[in-house]
């Protein structure tokens, strides 16, 4: 704690002194924030608490190690601070479907962030698997370890020659299959330096216009409920891989599909904690729904350990969760959406004292949390656009709040729908400070992402070709274990909510679950579960007009549910555990393990059985079936 503590204030002493901050404007939607002498400051009552960045310990673009050609090999360069180990092997293309890096038996010590792997000494004649010898290219996976022991980044290195050595363009990230529907897709990779990349898939072909580092392609024209090769080339490298469009819709096919959250860093070494995701258990769910052979997988949340003020420190998280599900999204997708560890905020620390203050970053449009979110991933862009001109936007000619771009979203598969909330909206990790400086609430809905809701069920209702709705949101609506001090529920509190440019929103954090439930029981005869995440732990819990939800002292309206729905809570993706605690819900709760889970739906028509598996043994946690 000391330590930390001589970091904070080494860290504000040293942006005092620089003077170079970037300035501004503070959006109208806080209060109680200016702008004064280089840094923000939030003043309450004569405390201050200075705004500052906190340097993360790595990034994205360290860890990439700006690898170069020599004579017999690939040298990197980690900074001269960094000293560790380098592990390394050759990535057999080719030989295996979800290729991965096959290690070396030995591996380079990092001193002042210098190495170098000596292709011509160690990788030629019995260990060249790959045959570089002969064509003059190849792949290196590499893999960094800090002077802990830690693991930090899973990169990969193209090169050509035989020694002298040259590194060539390398597909860093990628590729991943997108937005798969009856007739299109979307694929994204993202490259080491910028080329000009093409595609080919079934009957399409595609050259980029320019040169550019990250590549999102759509692909249109396809045949519903087909498997097509495609193949990505950038530079000289180049990976086939393959991809199946939905049926039409309506078709009722049988289909699988998948769901999990909670997958930033876990505990007991090794892959579990790769700077900010568990990649040992994600591996393990994507092996075992590609196993399953989903047709798709849904990800609410908590992918990374986030909360950071580091762009380049999120960047690499974020390429370490990619790097996990890699091997087998080459093939499937993954729908993402935002929970609270996505954050990347702005620090504000009180001097003197351990009191600081968390807020989502701004500027919105270019540098928050939803806006870097959605620079990773690629989602439907189908939801709300923000909170801008809700009834509470104090300025409804400017941006104000973020973007729902890609965090809020629906997407379909064959006679199933998918709604994506963003129960972590703007979100302010200081809950208890939101009256003083506003902000979003963890677990709450706000206005226009609530009327979007309300129209998206609507409409799914009318379609003659949906018979299911899920919807999911990080946060639960009823949780059991590990949160029941926040999310929908602050242990019955419902005067908790966020405040707008320092005046509360009308709705309190129970009045607005209150509205969800009513839309999704009430109003929907097709919804059939809410899935959650954010405690981790997988349980079930039966949501009927029989089930108590409300703490014995309320004394706003209450709601009168009209069927039974389900609410399936999967958090068990390789966080820490959180054990069960007792609700006034606690008799409908039902299956509660800390086992990790993988949650399959085998949908089959108007019928859908649900089977939760432990991806890590692999045992039958939980078995039923969602009846209409």
């Amino acid at each position: 704690m000391v330590e930390n503590m001589n970091r904070l204030i080494y860290c504000i002493a040293a942006q005092l002194l620089a003077l170079s901050m970037v300035v501004q404007e503070v959006p109208s939607v806080h209060s109680n924030i200016t702008f004064a002498d280089d840094h923000y400051r939030i003043n309450i009552k004569g405390d201050e608490y200075i705004g500052y960045d906190e340097p993360a310990p790595f990034g994205l673009t360290q860890m990439q190690g700006n690898p170069k050609g020599t004579k017999e090999g690939i040298s990197f360069d980690f900074g001269e601070e960094f000293d560790g180990r380098l592990y390394f092997g050759f990535i057999p293309y080719g030989d295996s479907k979800h290729p991965m890096p096959v290690y070396f038996r030995r591996y380079e010590e990092i001193s002042e962030g210098e190495t170098e792997i000596l292709i011509t000494k160690y990788l030629r004649g019995t260990y060249d698997m790959i045959g570089w010898e002969k064509s003059g290219f190849g792949v290196l996976g590499f893999r960094v370890m800090d002077d802990t022991g830690d693991l930090v980044y899973d990169g990969s290195v193209a090169f050509s020659g035989t020694g002298p050595f040259k590194v060539e363009p390398t597909i860093i990230e990628g590729p991943f299959v997108n937005q798969i529907t009856d007739r299109s897709a979307v694929i994204t990779f993202t490259t080491s330096k910028p080329v000009r990349a093409a595609l080919s898939c079934g009957p399409v072909d595609i050259t980029e216009d320019g040169k550019t580092t990250h590549h999102e392609i759509s692909i249109a024209g396809l045949e519903a409920d087909s498997v097509y090769a495609y193949t990505v080339e950038a530079g000289d490298q180049n990976m086939t891989y393959a991809l199946t469009t939905a049926p039409t819709a309506g078709t009722r096919k049988p289909f699988t599909f998948c769901y999990a959250s909670d997958s930033r860093s876990g505990q007991g070494g090794g892959e579990r904690t790769i700077y900010g995701a568990n990649a040992y258990i994600m591996k393990k769910i994507m092996a075992l729904a590609k196993f399953k052979d989903v047709k798709f997988m849904q990800f609410s949340g908590d992918l990374i350990d986030g909360y950071l003020t580091d762009k380049e420190a999120m960047q690499l998280q974020y390429a370490n969760w990619k790097h996990a599900i890699q091997p087998f999204a080459h093939y499937f997708p993954v729908y993402v959406s935002m929970g609270n560890h996505e954050s990347y905020m702005r620090f504000f620390w009180k001097d003197d004292t351990r009191s600081s203050i968390l807020l989502n970053r701004w500027p919105y449009d270019d540098d928050s949390g939803e806006y870097l979110f959605a620079q990773n991933f690629s989602n439907p862009n189908n939801g709300p656009a923000s909170e801008d001109g809700s009834e509470y936007d104090p300025n409804p000619d400017e941006i104000d709040f973020p973007s729902y771009d890609e965090n809020v979203f629906y997407y379909t598969h064959d006679n199933v729908a998918v709604i994506v909330l963003n129960s972590d909206y703007w979100y302010a990790p200081s809950h208890r400070m939101i009256p003083k400086v506003s902000g979003g609430l963890h677990g709450y809905i706000m206005d226009n992402q609530l009327a979007w809701l309300q129209e998206t069920v609507t409409n799914l209702e009318a379609d003659q070709t949906i018979d299911h709705i899920f919807v999911t949101q990080h946060t639960p609506c009823f949780p059991n274990g590990g949160h029941v001090g926040d999310d929908m529920w602050y242990r019955g509190n419902n005067q908790i909510r966020p405040y707008v440019a320092g005046k509360a929103v009308k709705k309190g954090i129970i009045e607005r679950r209150d509205q969800i439930l009513d839309i999704l029981i009430n109003q929907s005869k097709k919804t059939r579960a809410v899935l959650t995440g954010d405690e981790h732990n997988y349980n079930r819990l039966k949501i009927s007009p029989e089930t108590e939800i409300y703490p014995e002292q309320y004394f706003s309206p209450k709601i009168e549910l009209t069927r039974t729905i389900y609410q399936i809570n999967n958090g068990a993706a390789g966080a820490p555990y959180y054990a069960q605690e007792q609700t006034p819900w606690t008799p409908f709760v039902s299956s509660f393990t800390t086992q990790n889970a993988l949650v399959f739906f085998h949908v089959n028509g108007k019928d859908i059985e649900v089977e939760v598996l432990n991806p890590d043994t692999p045992e039958e946690v939980d078995r039923f079936v969602l009846s209409e």
